[in-house]
């Protein structure tokens, strides 16, 4: 599990000396006050940070006024509700620009209870208010998450193969049919597709995959995968709850969606193996990837794509792979077990502790297009932008299981053109959350921050670290 790794790493970040790679690695000048032991990108260009020390804490890194996160400064935002302090829980940033975290496998602390307590974040507010649990759902702990095309949250019941979706408008759960399914959801790593399925890689019953299909609620089998990518059943029956009794089925790695269409998914070291595999699945085929280095392993651990098309993932020993498509780099950088989270400005931040960036530039078909945009902006005011490919290309980043970072979902950022200063306007009531989405116009709300400085600017639209062509506004 997470936990049994990630406790027994450092949370120091350090550089492996003498292998000569073009990537860096720079610690933040200002390093999260208590760690962190997941971040998300919110989408007024801040980042929510759970605190490493108290699961109840919450910190709110803000970049400089240059745009720098490496330079950003950290302020204490609001506690959990009393008694919710989770670790290892389902979450995701919604259309509406609020922060939703559900169930937790620990909690709290060291408590393993698989949680089905819940909080909502309204970052306007600075409140984080109770959610209830989709109805029969007594469990939820680490379960696997994402938010659909339509924006609504999709969550597993990890214990069997039960699904829900929450309406962010309404806040109500629905339990949806989840017909045909391989075997329960429990350590699961999802991928949402352009088509608006859901691609599991099964762990249980590795190395099926299959498919779910939120319209129909039917799962398709998407076929085997070349190697296993998960690991055995880690250990005895653990007990919880009232006498409760689960049986973990094994760990699995992240997997991408990658620019070009194709998935790169991860593993763990199968049963009787010493190498962790990875495969591809390009145009419904699954094929062997490259073989995970130094008998590394990528069980319960993070990835990210980078903007240059590059797959950055983390093993076990917190040792920083890059997959270019065809072949894997070893880094010279080690994370440490820390989280990693792709910001708007293209680098990965690695926990509360520094960021890093990889060499080349995105593909210029990569980049969000903005379509229709007023000329002249007022501070205080909201307005509509529109355009294309405003949420990437992919979710951009993916866990084993739980502790879901998506970013796929547009930012806006204006810089002064006198001054170079760089502002994020807070974005939300996105159109679509879905991933390349091609020629489909997509629009979003623009609130101009009372404090931006006015005159002449240029804006752009970030996704995943990609930005767009800039268009040239008046800030009134």
């Amino acid at each position: 599990m997470y936990r049994s790794f990630a406790a027994a790493l450092a949370l120091s970040v350090f550089s492996m000396p003498g292998l000569g790679q073009a990537q860096t690695m720079t610690n933040l000048l200002h390093p999260a006050p208590e760690g962190a032991d997941i971040t998300f990108q919110m989408t007024d260009g801040t980042v929510m940070a759970q605190s490493n020390n108290d699961g109840s804490h919450w910190f709110k890194l803000t970049p400089d006024v240059n745009g720098s996160y490496q330079k950003g400064t950290w302020s204490r935002m609001a506690d959990l509700p009393s008694g919710y302090q989770p670790y290892a829980f389902a979450a995701a940033v919604l259309a509406d620009g609020r922060l939703i975290i559900e169930g937790g496998e620990y909690n709290p602390g060291s408590t393993f209870s698989l949680t089905n307590l819940g909080a909502i974040y309204d970052p306007i507010a600075n409140t984080w208010t109770p959610v209830k649990a989709p109805r029969h759902y007594p469990y939820i702990g680490d379960s696997s998450s994402l938010v659909l095309s339509d924006g609504r949250y999709l969550l597993s019941d990890k214990l069997n193969e039960n699904m829900a979706v929450l309406d962010p408008k309404t806040m109500k759960w629905t339990n949806l049919p989840s017909v045909g399914k391989n075997d329960f959801n429990s350590e699961e790593t999802w991928t949402l597709m352009p088509d608006g399925t859901v691609l599991v890689e099964d762990v249980k019953d590795g190395p099926k995959t299959e498919s779910y299909d939120p319209a129909t609620g039917n799962w398709t089998s998407m076929g085997n995968t070349p190697q296993k990518l998960n690991s055995p059943k880690c250990c005895k029956v653990i007990l919880f709850g009232n006498g409760k009794k689960y049986h973990p089925p094994g760990e699995i790695g992240p997997a991408l969606l990658m620019p070009d269409g194709s998935v790169f998914a991860t593993g763990s070291i199968p049963k009787n193996e010493t190498t962790a595999h990875t495969a591809i699945l390009r145009n419904g085929t699954w094929t062997s990837g490259p073989d995970i280095p130094n008998r590394d392993d990528i069980g319960d651990s993070f990835a990210s794509l980078l903007p240059n098309g590059h797959a950055l993932f983390e093993g076990l020993s917190g040792q920083l792979y890059e997959f270019n498509g065809t072949s894997i780099t070893t880094t010279s950088f080690n994370a440490a077990g820390n989280s990693l989270m792709v910001l708007p400005t293209g680098e990965i931040l690695i926990g509360g502790q520094s960021v890093y960036a990889s060499p080349g530039n995105p593909n210029p078909s990569w980049a969000p297009a903005i379509t229709n945009c007023p000329s002249t902006i007022t501070h205080g005011t909201t307005f509509q932008i529109a355009g294309t490919q405003f949420n990437g290309l992919s979710q951009a980043n993916s866990f084993g299981d739980e502790l879901q970072t998506f970013t796929n979902y547009p930012l806006v950022r204006i810089t002064n053109n006198a001054t170079n200063h760089v502002t994020y306007a807070r974005t939300h009531d996105h159109s679509s959350m879905g991933v390349a989405t091609g020629s489909l116009t997509v629009t979003t709300q623009v609130d101009v921050p009372s404090g931006i400085e006015t005159g002449a600017s240029s804006l752009v639209v970030v996704a995943n670290g990609i930005a767009s062509a800039p268009v040239s506004v008046t800030v009134n």
